[in-house]
């Protein structure tokens, strides 16, 4: 019996160790110095992967890259939803546009997440959210928030979380008219001795909401096509240039 018990126990380290393996291998192997890493100015010391990439930095530099706004939406924290025919619903706030009819009510095909779609969304501007397309070629498809309209000024998941948690039961719209309304107090400043008082916790959101932009930069505007200058008929005058001053040159002789 004893034999049997220490077989059961030798198996179930071994299965420990395996889950395991991963995550030691990502702290470990970069901060443990292999044999074959070695620097010729230091033959007898071996280096980390960590240490050798910093000296390497050190010595040649780098080029540092603008991002794109994919390399900006990658980078945004994800979720993993469904498609329905009405959009994308993320706290009680649905997202749709017409570049996700393919998409409705649909298998993602990624097994993992049972078929959701993931998606993509700035916890600092709630207009809009990115859907990548797993049927396509893994590019981002741009939903805008329905009630966008309903706020005049752009905001985060902190002032929406704030209504949210006083009004429980509010439908979608109402907690889009409750946050316009909590912004327009705290634009117009204190109110006067009739007026309705704002809370020291809804000064902080409505400070909070905008000090912070969105994450993603927003992209520059067309410029206007200038149009070409059309000849009037009107010849220009013939330009002279001027000579060059010289303070030492005596003015009697300049011919």
């Amino acid at each position: 019996m004893s034999h049997r018990r220490g077989h059961v126990l030798y198996e179930s380290s071994q299965f420990r160790a395996d889950v395991r393996a991963p995550a030691v291998g990502k702290r470990g192997w970069q901060n443990r110095p292999p044999d074959g890493l070695r620097d010729p100015a230091h033959p007898g010391r071996a280096f980390t992967p960590n240490e050798k990439y910093a000296a390497l930095i050190e010595a040649c530099g780098y080029v540092p890259v603008a991002l794109s706004g994919d390399d900006y939406v990658e980078l945004l924290p994800a979720l993993w939803r469904v498609v329905n025919d009405y959009g994308i619903k993320i706290k009680n706030r649905i997202y749709d546009s017409e570049e996700l009819g393919p998409m409705r009510r649909q298998h993602s095909g990624v097994q993992a997440k049972h078929g959701l779609w993931e998606v993509h969304h700035d916890p600092y501007d709630v207009s809009r959210i990115w859907v990548r397309d797993h049927h396509g070629d893994g590019g981002w498809v741009p939903a805008t928030w329905k009630h966008l309209k309903r706020v005049p000024v752009p905001f985060g998941d902190l002032a929406w979380d704030h209504v949210a948690r006083q009004l429980p039961e509010a439908t979608e719209e109402e907690l889009a008219d409750a946050v316009s309304a909590l912004l327009t107090r705290a634009h117009a400043g204190p109110p006067g001795e009739t007026g309705p008082r704002t809370s020291r916790r809804e000064r902080r959101v409505a400070a909070r909401t905008k000090n912070t932009g969105p994450s993603i930069p927003a992209p520059k505007p067309a410029e206007p096509d200038q149009p070409e200058d059309e000849p009037d008929g009107e010849s220009l005058a013939e330009v002279i240039p001027l000579g060059l001053f010289d303070p030492l040159e005596d003015p009697w002789r300049r011919k």
